[in-house]
């Protein structure tokens, strides 16, 4: 649901949080050779404590339902 993911990215550092928390994504067009690829998606790396990852990924919804662009 995210057509830009580099302002996605800078804004779920810089201006969300759920409850004093928030993720680190990376924009997956730095990974593509062709210009405009990746620009709606994004990369993301998992951690192996599942408690972490649950909640990383119930952030990542939080975000994605208050985000606006």
């Amino acid at each position: 649901p995210v057509t830009d993911t580099d302002d996605f990215a800078q804004w779920i550092l810089e201006d969300f949080n759920h409850n004093n928390e928030t993720v680190m994504v990376a924009p997956a067009s730095g990974f593509y050779s062709t210009k405009g690829e990746g620009k709606n998606q994004i990369r993301m790396a998992y951690v192996l404590n599942k408690k972490d990852l649950i909640r990383s990924v119930e952030i990542l919804g939080e975000a994605l339902k208050a985000y606006k662009k």
